[in-house]
């Protein structure tokens, strides 16, 4: 498994626990504030470009959607 894979492992299993939250907005807020708090940029940067390379098949619904509305907030 190489370091993009476990990135993406990684987020899909942070996208679980977000998608349990009852307000589907403040779970998407969550999983973006997450990664900015605990994820070095270099790891943001590096899940963005291989969400971006592989046409976004390769994490949840619930990352993408979050990833999609609050891009900004990872730069």
């Amino acid at each position: 498994m190489n370091n993009d894979d476990n990135l993406v492992r990684m987020v899909n299993q942070i996208g679980v626990f977000f998608d349990s939250m009852p307000d589907r907005d403040e779970g998407l807020e969550g999983i973006v504030m997450h990664l900015k708090k605990f994820w070095d940029p270099s790891m943001r940067k590096a899940l963005l470009v291989n969400i971006d390379a592989k046409e976004n098949s390769i994490v949840s619904d619930i990352v993408l959607a979050a990833i999609r509305k609050h891009r900004a907030l990872l730069a």
